[in-house]
């Protein structure tokens, strides 16, 4: 039975809800995943679905948690996203249907040339 949205607003914190649930997002260079280099997997902070590993992040320099690839295709969901007047593809758990950021064209083209613009909110870190 899928989660009510007052069951999410008990679940998680104002800000996780703010982004995950109604898309919002973090304000640049203030997540706690910004500048962590710990090894792990990321986790959707609202599910648990396996997102992405540390091995594809990297420093984008753009104020998020960036990667070049999610861990598992299968839990992740692009959607087109038109809210601020372009296209843009937005990143979302396929698992639970919470938002998580945004996938950009300007990754490292040595390795793919993605850049998964991710909330730190979004995650949760399960180190090794």
């Amino acid at each position: 039975m899928p989660i009510t949205e007052e069951e999410w607003k008990r679940k998680l914190s104002p800000e996780q809800y703010r982004i995950l649930r109604e898309k919002g997002t973090e304000a640049p260079f203030s997540g706690e995943y910004l500048d962590s280099h710990e090894k792990g997997m990321y986790r959707c902070a609202a599910c648990g679905a396996e997102l992405f590993s540390s091995g594809t992040k990297f420093d984008s320099g753009t104020g998020w948690p960036s990667f070049t690839e999610p861990a598992n295709l299968k839990n992740i969901d692009l959607r087109d996203d038109y809210s601020e007047g372009s296209r843009r593809i937005e990143v979302a758990c396929k698992n639970c249907g919470s938002h998580l950021g945004h996938v950009f064209d300007d990754g490292p083209k040595d390795r793919g040339g993605k850049r998964y613009c991710i909330n730190s909110a979004c995650l949760l870190l399960g180190k090794k």
